[in-house]
């Protein structure tokens, strides 16, 4: 029998099983490298809640933490077994605590004899990944972008292709699926994780799984860069959400340094390299991402950078791409710009990704 435990301890826990947590009381979310992703507190599917599953036990960033971009919310894992559940009383908590600590088992992990396994969905296994992964270029992975209107893909280093990547459904089932892989870096340039799309057999569109797109690693603070040199401050960027977003703003702003947080909350919080001094944010049309780009720009705004927004007339910029086209497209990013950045619209012959 579980001896009653304090909260203190019954948080500490909780979050020693902080994913069969998630599993159990978010059902309807989905793992993302060290977090697990999902609308909100209702179960509702999406990916402005996340929850740390590894961590410290306490302090800053600690295991079993979450915080959900969209309204502010945030707290432990006992926090959010009440908000789950419609619990009010710590009673009433403690008691469904102690009844899932009382059933839940930890999952294992088992490897071949003599092989070092990373840990799954750690750094090094985003590394690992990463490597094995191929170049885009005549790929399923290149047809897809060019699918969706992306077709400036030159020197895009960041972007791979992996012909048969894991894909874990809700159920645990394991198949192999081809996947578009983009490495997560941080200010120093180092693979930190990786974002994969699976994709349909024809590489036409996403696969057709519950959770076509999913992270892994160390993401928070981090995303998918274009344009940068670790050797070359870059004094203007963009920062925006999602990986095909920040790719067609690529189309027509090709020369500027960028980064896909590729999240509304992960997007929030963008460690911004270092001699930044002007940052544009590039925000989906929605409520989520709304909250992203405010919550990234009262956090740069704080350290002294001159920011401004950049605005899709439809829901994204890859809406933008896709239904307006690229000259409709360039002339209203173009029109966003202040004056002294709008040379960067002009292609420049040796413009990498």
């Amino acid at each position: 029998m579980l001896e009653k435990l304090t909260a203190a301890a019954l948080a500490q826990a909780l979050a020693h099983r902080a994913e069969p947590v998630c599993r159990h009381y978010l059902s309807n979310g989905t793992k993302a490298g060290r977090y697990w992703t999902v609308g909100n507190v209702g179960n509702v599917p999406g990916r402005s809640l996340y929850v740390r599953l590894s961590g410290p036990l306490s302090g800053p960033g600690a295991a079993g933490k979450w915080r959900d971009a969209q309204t502010g919310e945030h707290g432990d894992l006992l926090d959010l077994i009440a908000q789950v559940c419609g619990l009010t009383k710590f009673g009433e908590i403690a008691a469904e605590a102690h009844r899932f600590l009382g059933t839940a088992e930890l999952p294992t992990e088992t490897s071949k004899a003599g092989h070092i396994r990373a840990t799954t969905g750690s750094a090094e296994a985003a590394r690992r990944l990463f490597a094995r992964a191929q170049s885009i270029e005549g790929t399923l992975g290149e047809r897809y972008l060019r699918g969706r209107g992306i077709t400036h893909l030159g020197g895009a280093s960041m972007l791979r292709f992996h012909p048969s990547c894991f894909h874990r459904d809700h159920t645990g089932t394991m198949t192999r699926l081809p996947a578009l892989v983009a490495a997560i870096t941080d200010n120093a340039g180092n693979v930190t994780g990786v974002h994969r799309t699976w994709l349909s057999p024809d590489g036409t569109g996403k696969a057709q799984v519950k959770t076509p797109r999913r992270a892994m690693g160390q993401l928070l603070g981090n995303g998918v860069r274009f344009g940068f040199s670790t050797d070359t401050p870059a004094p203007t960027m963009v920062a925006g959400e999602g990986l095909e977003t920040m790719l067609s703003l690529r189309t027509v702003l090709p020369s500027m340094p960028m980064i896909a947080g590729l999240s509304a909350g992960h997007l929030g919080a963008l460690i911004l390299p270092h001699g930044v001094r002007q940052l544009y944010l590039a925000g989906d049309n929605d409520q989520a991402g709304r909250a992203g780009m405010e919550r990234l720009r009262q956090n740069a705004g704080g350290s002294g950078l001159e920011v401004l927004v950049l605005r899709p007339q439809l829901g994204d910029f890859n809406d933008d791409l896709r239904r307006l086209g690229t000259d409709v497209l360039r002339r209203s990013v173009v029109d966003q710009l202040a004056p002294q950045d709008r040379a960067f619209a002009v292609l420049s012959p040796n413009t990498a990704l």
